[in-house]
C-alpha cells in the first residue's frame, strides 16, 4: 500500500488560471479495490490482444513492429482471428513487442500470461522465445521478470505461458516478448493477460492396499532362467553365477528380515549401443503417486576403458525417468540405489538397466523394485529425534521452599537452523514477510550475492540489493549464508569473465575475493566458497589446480570468522554418478590436502521421491569426514500437495535425525518465487498448502513442554530441544514467569532459576 497519495488536476498552458468548482472521489465497491479482485472472472488486462484494432496499445522495444495477415507467401496465416502482429529488425535479443500495464496489475495478485508465437527469418528453425516483465519502481529501481519461455520454431504456432505476481507497487509496468537472437523475427497471435484462477488443492491419492517391500520385478532371483526379462534392443541376455548373496545395505531396512539372494545375475551381451539391457515390463505393476525404491547389485565386463555409468531407468511412455546411477571402474559388483513415482497415467512402464559403452557386457543381480513403507521409516526416525535433537535438562530452583510448587516449562523457539532462500522483491511483500520471520531463523540470498548479480559487467557493481537484503535480516535477528562467492559452472560465469585471459581472470578472481569479504566482513556465518565443483571445471580449467584450494585460503585469511563451505547437488539421491558420496569425501580431502580450510559440507537436497535409507547412507558416509552438513538448498516437487507434503516431511525428519546436519536451509517457500516448479509451501497469493501445514506442523512437534512438580530438591527435570524456553511458576494463588535459554549440546545441563 502506498504512504500517500495525492489526487490532483491541470492541464492549460503555462498563465492560464484553473478555476474548481468541485471535486468528487468515491469508492462504489471497496473490497474489490482492496483485495485485489477487481479482473476477477477473466478480463483481460492486456489490450487490443489480438490484433483485432491493429497495433493500438502496442510498440516495439528497441525495433520496429508491424501488422500481417499472412507472411511468407501465404504459408505464415493467423491462428485465430483476422491479423497478427511482427516484432522486426531487431538487433538485439531483448527487442520484441511490449505493451504498458501500468494501472491495471495489482501487487500481490497473480496472473496467468498466455502468448501464441512462432519465429521468421532466414536459417533458423527453432529459437528461444521469452516473456518478460519490466517494472521501475517508485524510488526507480528496474527489475525484470522472467515470466515464461518457450521453443518456438518457424514452422508453427506455439504456446507461451506463464505466471507472475508483483510485490512491490510499482510505477511503471511494461510486458514484453523477446529472446531470439538479432534479425530473426517475433510473430505473435495473440497476448493474454488475466488474473489467475485459484486452483483447488489436490485430494491426498487414494489408498491402496501395497505390499511394501514386495519386490514387483519378475524372477528377479533368475530360477528361471530369463523368464519374464527381455533384451531392450539386441543383445543377448544370459544367466551367470557368482553375484553377492547379500541385500544392498541401502535396501536392507526396508526390505525387513529377507532371503538371502540366490549369487545368479542376468548377464548382457553383444551391446552396440549405451541404452541396450535387460528389460521387464511393469505397468500393472505400479500405482500412482507411490514411491518406489530400486536397489541391485551390477558389474561390467572386463572391456571397459575408463570408468562407466551404470543406470536404471524407467521408460514411462516417451520418458525417461532415472531410478539411481552408479559409475564403475573396476571388476568389482557395486550397489546400485534410487527411487522413482510416476505421477501421471502411462500406457506402457518399463525397467531396464543400461549405461557402459558398446561392448561393454553388463551383469544384474537381485535387482528389486518395491513400493516405500514410509510411515515405518518415520516411527524410526521420531525415536532417533529424541536421541540426537534433545538433552537432558534439569531445572534448579533457588531462593524458595519447593513444598507444593508447580512449574509448567513450554518452550518458545527452536534454535536449530531452519532457514529459506529470499530475494530482494520477496521482501516488499508483507505477507512473505510475516510468513519468514516466524518460522525461520536463517536466510539464504537466491541470487543477490552471485558475482553475475554483483559485477554483471567488469567494474559496474551492484551491491544494493544484498546490503538492503542484509539490513533487512539483521532487523529480525535472522542470521546469513553467503551464497555464492564463484560459481564452477560455467554456464553461470559472466561472459565477461570467461573473455579474460588467464592473467587478467586471476586479477578478476582476486579481486572478486577480496572485494565481497572485505565489505561484508563478519556479516555471514557460512560461505559457499565454488559452488558446484563435482559438476563444473570452469575455474580449475582456466586457473590451474590449485586456484580451488586458493580461493578458500584466501577466503579464510579476508573473513577468518565465516565457516567455508563446499556446495553440491544430487549429494543424497543415488539418481547421479558425478555426485555420489564417496566422490564428494574424495573432492574435500583433497581440498584438504592443498590446504583449504573446508568448514562445512552443504548438500543443496533437490530431490524428488526421497527414501529416507538412501539418503541416510549419504549422510553417514560423508559424515566420517567429522565436518557439519548443512542441506543448503531443500526442495521437493509433486504435483499433489500431500505427496508434496510427504516429501518434505521425509527429507526434514532424515535430516533433523542424522547429528552430522547442523542445519536446514529450504531453497524459498512462495510460489512463483521457487527454482523449480509444485515445490512451494504458500501459494502466490498467500494461502498455506498442504506442504506448508506440514513443515508448521514439523516445527511445533519440535518444541518441548513439560510440567509437574519441584521435587525436595528444588528440581525439576525434563528433556527438550535446544531453544528458547518460558517456564510459569505456580506456588499458591501466585504465578510467576521466568525465561531461559538451552544452548546445543547432548549432555546433561542444569539451570538455575532464581525465584
Amino acid at each position: 500500500m502506498p504512504d500517500r497519495v495525492v489526487f490532483y488536476l491541470e492541464g492549460p498552458s503555462p498563465g492560464i488560471d484553473l478555476l474548481i468548482q468541485s471535486v468528487e472521489i468515491t469508492c462504489t465497491c471497496p473490497n474489490e479495490l482492496e483485495t485485489g479482485i477487481a479482473n476477477a472472472g477473466g478480463e483481460n488486462i492486456s489490450l487490443n490482444p489480438k490484433f483485432d484494432d491493429y497495433l493500438k496499445n502496442w510498440s516495439g522495444r528497441g525495433c520496429k513492429i508491424a501488422l500481417h495477415d499472412s507472411m511468407g507467401n501465404g504459408k505464415v496465416l493467423p491462428q485465430s482471428g483476422k491479423f497478427f502482429a511482427s516484432a522486426t529488425e531487431r538487433l538485439q535479443s531483448w527487442n520484441g513487442i511490449q505493451q504498458e500495464i501500468t494501472g491495471r496489475v495489482q501487487r500481490k495478485v497473480a496472473y496467468d500470461v498466455a502468448a501464441v508465437v512462432r519465429v521468421f527469418g532466414n536459417n533458423i528453425t527453432s529459437t528461444d522465445v521469452r516473456a518478460t516483465l519490466w517494472v521501475q519502481t517508485p524510488n526507480s529501481r528496474d527489475q525484470y521478470i522472467g515470466i515464461a519461455n518457450v521453443q518456438a520454431t518457424d514452422k508453427d504456432w506455439v504456446q507461451l505461458q506463464g505466471k507472475f505476481l508483483l510485490n512491490a507497487s510499482p510505477s511503471k509496468v511494461v510486458i514484453y516478448i523477446e529472446g531470439p537472437p538479432s534479425g530473426v523475427d517475433i510473430l505473435i497471435d495473440s497476448f493474454v493477460v488475466k488474473q489467475a484462477q485459484k486452483i483447488s488443492s489436490s485430494p491426498p491419492p487414494p489408498a491402496e492396499n501395497l505390499s511394501y517391500g514386495f519386490n514387483i520385478i519378475e524372477n528377479n532371483n533368475l530360477s528361471n532362467g530369463t523368464n519374464g526379462w527381455f533384451p531392450l534392443g539386441s543383445c543377448t541376455l544370459g544367466v551367470g553365477t557368482g553375484s553377492p548373496h547379500i541385500v544392498p545395505p541401502m535396501a536392507r531396512d526396508p526390505l525387513g528380515p529377507s532371503q538371502p539372494l540366490t549369487g545368479r545375475y542376468i548377464l548382457a551381451t553383444n551391446r552396440t549401443e549405451t541404452w541396450m539391457g535387460p528389460a521387464q515390463m511393469i505397468t500393472d505393476k505400479v500405482k500412482l503417486f507411490h514411491t518406489y525404491q530400486v536397489s541391485a547389485w551390477v558389474k561390467i565386463g572386463s572391456r571397459a576403458t575408463g570408468a562407466q555409468i551404470v543406470n536404471v531407468a524407467l521408460g514411462v511412455d516417451n520418458q525417461w525417468v532415472n531410478g539411481g546411477q552408479v559409475e564403475i571402474s573396476d571388476d568389482r559388483w557395486h550397489e546400485i540405489g534410487g527411487s522413482f513415482r510416476i505421477e501421471k497415467q502411462a500406457e506402457k512402464i518399463t525397467v531396464y538397466v543400461q549405461g557402459p559403452a558398446p561392448s561393454v557386457d553388463l551383469m544384474v543381480a537381485g535387482l528389486q523394485v518395491f513400493p516405500v513403507d514410509r510411515r515405518a521409516r518415520l516411527r524410526y526416525l521420531r525415536t532417533q529425534t529424541d536421541k540426537i535433537r534433545k538433552r537432558d535438562i534439569t531445572l534448579k530452583f533457588l531462593g524458595s521452599s519447593s513444598s507444593g510448587i508447580f512449574v509448567k516449562v513450554k518452550q518458545m523457539q527452536n534454535s536449530f537452523p531452519f532457514g529459506t532462500c529470499i530475494s530482494r522483491t520477496n521482501i516488499d511483500n508483507e505477507d512473505f514477510v510475516d510468513f519468514f520471520v516466524k518460522n525461520f531463523n536463517w536466510a539464504v540470498f537466491g541470487n543477490e550475492l552471485k558475482w553475475y548479480w554483483t559485477e554483471p559487467q567488469q567494474g559496474n557493481f551492484n551491491y544494493r540489493d544484498a546490503d538492503e537484503l542484509l539490513d533487512f535480516c539483521k532487523s529480525h535477528n535472522i542470521e546469513t549464508r553467503g551464497h555464492c562467492i564463484f560459481w564452477e559452472v560455467q554456464d553461470s560465469v559472466q561472459h565477461w569473465v570467461q573473455s579474460l585471459n588467464k592473467h587478467d581472470m586471476m586479477a578478476a578472481v582476486h579481486n572478486r575475493l577480496t572485494g565481497l569479504l572485505t565489505r561484508y566482513k563478519g556479516k555471514f556465518r557460512h560461505y559457499d566458497v565454488n559452488n558446484e565443483m563435482l559438476h563444473g571445471s570452469f575455474y580449475q580449467d582456466h586457473l590451474g589446480k590449485d586456484i580451488r584450494a586458493d580461493m578458500f585460503k584466501n577466503a579464510n585469511k579476508l573473513d577468518p570468522s565465516a565457516l567455508l563451505f563446499v556446495n553440491d547437488y544430487h549429494i543424497e539421491d543415488g539418481c547421479d554418478a558425478r555426485s555420489s558420496p564417496e566422490k564428494y569425501v574424495e573432492q574435500i580431502l583433497q581440498l584438504q590436502e592443498q590446504g583449504a580450510p573446508v568448514g562445512g559440507v552443504g548438500i543443496q537436497g533437490h530431490i524428488d521421491c526421497p527414501v529416507g535409507p538412501i539418503v541416510c547412507s549419504a549422510l553417514d558416509k560423508i559424515g566420517i569426514l567429522g565436518l557439519p552438513i548443512w542441506f543448503t538448498e531443500l526442495d521437493v516437487s509433486s504435483i499433489n500437495e500431500h505427496v508434496r507434503a510427504d516429501d518434505l516431511e521425509v527429507m526434514l525428519r532424515e535430516a533433523y535425525a542424522h547429528p552430522a546436519v547442523e542445519g536446514i536451509m529450504l531453497w524459498g517457500f512462495w510460489e512463483m518465487f521457487m527454482c523449480r516448479d509444485n515445490s512451494h509451501l504458500v501459494n502466490a497469493e498467500g494461502e498455506i498448502n498442504e506442504a506448508g501445514k506440514r513443515y508448521l506442523a514439523l516445527k511445533q512437534e519440535w518444541l518441548a513442554h513439560a510440567s509437574g512438580q519441584i521435587d525436595e530438591k528444588s528440581e525439576f527435570r525434563f528433556r527438550g530441544f535446544q531453544g528458547t524456553y518460558e517456564v510459569q511458576i505456580v506456588n499458591g494463588s501466585k504465578t510467576t514467569s521466568k525465561t531461559f535459554i538451552v544452548e546445543k549440546g547432548d549432555t546433561p545441563v542444569e539451570i538455575s532459576i532464581d525465584l
